[in-house]
């Protein structure tokens, strides 16, 4: 087979409505799949602008698709987080296999069954959400299995937000740190894809079925005729989206990020935490675009499961200023300061905390009560160096 990349897309038309990849490739008529067997990696909120299932718009075009494969969370998006899942029939026998089971990458045996795997799953930004995990194993199968390989690509849905944390360290690599992009990396998975060929996968034919109407400077919400379908069951909006790579490393920790409440991420707390003390020390920090208020909650599921938790609720008051990043090591600091025999940081039990950040560093520095400006200064220094190292690494233009 020839192996070749490509980017596909219809001509934009100049103010033209936004269009998801799979829309771009309805447009199409599929013409690109036609005549080939199929197989997608996708999940329930894999939809059309209109609504409708990406796996129906192949069908009603008649493409021939063999099989699905799902990602953390199930088909149906309504597993929790870490928990393996199964595979399942949809429709009229259409087979699901599960890319979060017994393996996370797909059998080279099946893979040669079909001609070309499609992706389609919404990411939100943050390395450590796996789909781009995924996304990277479902690559390195169908470069082995000399298959082709084409993104259907859909919004970042925060890309205004600066990129920002730490890089991978080598030895750190896991399925929640698997791409070597910073924590908080403003891309979409299109454009993550094109990395890990220049860098990784240069044999693999992949191809990237481009959006149209497209604005890196836009969130989510903003995104003219974008809908954002909750792809994981706690990043239920824009706003928790947003949160989320500033709350996250909380899962690291003995203090709840608020999963098994009506706002997770949104908001954390523990029962041995006195919001009013915390509340002056994060307040110290006098972090941009973020409030803090007092909170009590009781988490249904997941840590302190029916235990009453005190903590901190977040509001973000200007999207623009607003810094996940700086927001984590604030708030990360403060606990530590305040709650050191107890927030569960020190090295026999900081292994799954080193994983989520990609390096160890964060996790001593927080330890060590570096300043913050200094953090954030070595953060810095680790996109920059990115930068530099991929200046066209976009591809939609910057604002």
């Amino acid at each position: 087979m020839l192996l070749f990349f490509c980017v596909l897309a219809a001509s934009p038309l100049q103010g033209a409505a936004f269009r998801s990849g799979i829309d771009v490739l309805e447009d199409s008529g599929c013409r690109e799949l036609q005549g080939k067997t199929v197989a997608l990696v996708t999940n329930a909120a894999g939809l059309t602008s209109a609504g409708g299932s990406n796996y129906a718009v192949l069908l009603r075009n008649a493409i021939d698709l063999k099989f699905i494969m799902a990602p953390e969370h199930g088909f149906a998006v309504n597993v929790e987080a870490g928990k393996k899942t199964d595979g399942m029939l949809i429709g009229d026998g259409l087979r699901v296999y599960s890319l979060y089971g017994s393996s996370k990458k797909p059998d080279a045996a099946l893979l040669k069954t079909v001609d070309i795997v499609l992706f389609d799953l919404q990411d939100v930004g943050a390395r450590c959400y796996t789909y781009i995990s995924t996304m990277k194993l479902v690559m390195e199968a169908c470069m082995e299995a000399d298959r082709a390989f084409m993104v259907l690509d859909r919004p970042n849905p925060i890309s205004p937000l600066e990129p920002e944390g730490f890089m991978l360290d080598k030895g750190y690599e896991s399925f929640v740190g698997a791409v070597d992009v910073p924590f908080l990396h403003a891309m979409t998975v299109g454009e993550i894809a094109m990395l890990l060929k220049k860098n990784r996968f240069p044999k693999l034919d992949l191809r990237v079925v481009k959006m149209e109407g497209y604005r890196r400077e836009l969130f989510g919400d903003e995104l003219p005729g974008f809908v954002f379908v909750s792809p994981s069951p706690n990043i239920r909006n824009i706003e928790t989206a947003i949160v989320y790579p500033a709350t996250v490393m909380l899962e690291a920790t003995a203090v709840s990020e608020g999963r098994g409440t009506d706002t997770p991420f949104l908001q954390f707390g523990a029962p041995f935490i006195d919001s009013a003390g915390l509340l002056r020390e994060v307040r110290a920090s006098r972090l941009p675009g973020v409030e803090f208020f007092p909170v009590r909650f009781i988490p249904k599921s997941g840590k302190f499961r029916n235990e009453a938790c005190s903590g901190l609720k977040l509001k973000v008051s200007d999207r623009k200023r607003f810094s996940p990043f700086a927001t984590s090591a604030a708030v990360l600091l403060a606990l530590q300061k305040l709650y050191p025999s107890s927030l569960g940081l020190m090295k026999d039990s900081g292994a799954f905390f080193d994983r989520l950040a990609g390096t160890p560093r964060f996790r001593e520095m927080i330890l060590e009560q570096v300043p913050l400006e200094v953090i954030l200064e070595a953060s810095r220094r680790d996109v920059q160096e990115f930068g530099r190292m991929h200046p066209a690494r976009y591809i939609y233009p910057e604002p």
